[in-house]
């Protein structure tokens, strides 16, 4: 359970998962080899049945610094085969695998471009106080694209355009302020934290919890009828899970429930 490519650490311990970008000597920094490796250890993630919950987070003193300008290894966006036009646009988590499980960011420091789009994609943001994040983008020429799209639902639409616009580096207390961060605590507590808190996730049913977090990504895409026949549908096929009818055994019997993900 332990290295998932050059660049990643991935561990499995019961149901929780941790992800670690681990290419301290270039703050994380994402070159080709590591992008393939952050891909297999999310594809990993996504595909095993025992894994409920992910932390993600950075060796050493870093979370992410983006992708590595000087790769000498391949495009840190990954690869796109086929022409131009049959390229497709999503190849990893940060520009939009479909990943529903439960996912915790524990943000050790720095986090740059892809670190930041990357949590646009979790669903609970624990800081580090030595935590600071950026979209430098803007300043190098470039347009910051999935994180346009993302940011502005995470939190508050002009603070989304300041950091995207600005390219300006915010520390861990403001990114609480804007609501980028859930949790901003020392750094000797960081991963104490995630682990609690992906500990509390676990008691909750693992199928359940998917269709929750895939109707709060898809529900706001569509119309107000359609989102709720689309909720309603989920709540059905969820209903008829094994998880479900041990929920209601257990509720009954007045024990805690044992999931199974089925």
């Amino acid at each position: 359970m332990g290295s998932a490519g050059t660049g990643v650490r991935y561990e499995r311990d019961g149901h929780v998962v941790t992800i670690t970008y681990d290419r301290p000597e270039k703050r994380n920094a994402i070159d080709g080899d590591m992008r393939r490796a952050i891909n297999a250890a999310w594809d990993r993630f996504r595909a095993d049945d025992e894994a409920w919950v992910a932390i993600v987070t950075g060796a050493g003193s870093a979370f992410c610094a983006g992708a590595d300008l000087r790769s000498e290894t391949g495009n840190p966006a990954g690869d796109f085969p086929g022409s131009f036009w049959e390229k497709p646009t999503v190849n990893s988590l940060e520009s939009g695998w479909e990943i529903f499980k439960p996912i915790v960011a524990a943000v050790n420091g720095p986090a740059v471009g892809y670190g930041v789009t990357l949590l646009t994609w979790c669903d609970f943001v624990i800081a580090s106080e030595r935590a600071t994040f950026t979209f430098p983008e803007v300043r190098l020429g470039m347009p910051t694209i999935v994180g346009a799209l993302r940011l502005p639902r995470m939190i508050d639409r002009q603070h989304a355009m300041e950091l995207l616009m600005t390219g300006d580096t915010i520390d861990a207390h403001r990114a609480r302020e804007i609501g980028l961060a859930g949790w901003v605590v020392p750094p000797e507590s960081l991963m104490d934290t995630a682990r609690s808190l992906a500990t509390r996730l676990t008691a909750g049913a693992p199928l359940a919890q998917r269709a929750i977090k895939e109707m709060a990504v898809r529900g706001p895409e569509m119309g107000t009828t359609e989102a709720i026949r689309f909720g309603e549908t989920m709540r059905k096929v969820v209903g008829a899970t094994d998880d479900a009818a041990e929920g209601v055994a257990a509720a009954r019997e007045r024990r805690t429930p044992v999931w199974r993900a089925r």
